[in-house]
């Protein structure tokens, strides 16, 4: 029997797709890394500083074959995926993820946490935010936390955040684009009276790089 395209969204052999291309990973831990994004549409989150909110209807963006992302993915010689978003736990990815393993392509992703997460993932980065808070049962698998800083008072909430998460996640502070120039001298004095921090910064946009 032929699965229709709802079915086919639904277990995850199509995805809404943003936009895929390669490039190098300009955030958090694996900055510098060359790697495949993969940009999935739709996202019920709503940050109002968002850089992607084109993203943020699904219906905006065609439903592609997993398969043939996969293929475009392995014909790059990053050999690692970062699927990102819009809000990519919304979606179904064990199928995506598996077919990424078979050919030995790394899987990384970029959540919010506001879905259960589905997968297989050698890497999680965690960016909560306080809209939709993350699952609880992700804090314990997340590689990475990445906290988002728009005004001093958001640095508490990735203290609250850094509490849930296991001893051997990174932790980091990215100031938000658009303010970066006033609360980066902020985050830099937290992180140097605050060791367990790291400080990200968007380095793809200093490179002029997608």
């Amino acid at each position: 029997m032929i699965e229709s395209v709802e079915q086919n969204l639904k277990n995850g052999k199509l995805l809404p797709l943003m936009e895929e291309f390669y490039t190098i990973q300009g955030e958090g831990f694996h900055t510098g890394k060359p790697a495949y994004f993969v940009r999935i549409g739709g996202c019920d989150v709503g940050c109002s500083w968002c850089d992607t909110k084109r993203s943020w209807n699904a219906e905006l963006h065609p439903a592609v074959l997993a398969d043939d992302i996969v293929k475009r993915a392995v014909a790059t010689p990053g050999k690692a995926v970062v699927v990102t978003g819009g809000e990519p736990s919304m979606y179904e990815l064990a199928y995506f993820t598996a077919e990424l393993h078979k050919n030995k392509i790394l899987t990384f992703i970029e959540t919010s946490g506001a879905h259960k997460l589905s997968g297989e993932w050698d890497w999680i980065c965690l960016s909560p935010k306080r809209q939709i808070p993350p699952k609880k049962e992700i804090f314990k698998k997340a590689h990475e936390l990445k906290m988002i800083v728009q005004t001093e008072a958001d640095i508490a909430w990735a203290e609250e955040n850094s509490l849930k998460v296991s001893e051997h996640c990174e932790l980091y502070l990215q100031p938000e684009w658009s303010v970066a120039p006033k609360i980066l001298p902020i985050i830099i004095e937290y992180a140097k009276n605050n060791p367990k921090w790291k400080i990200s910064l968007q380095s793809h946009k200093y490179m002029k790089i997608p």
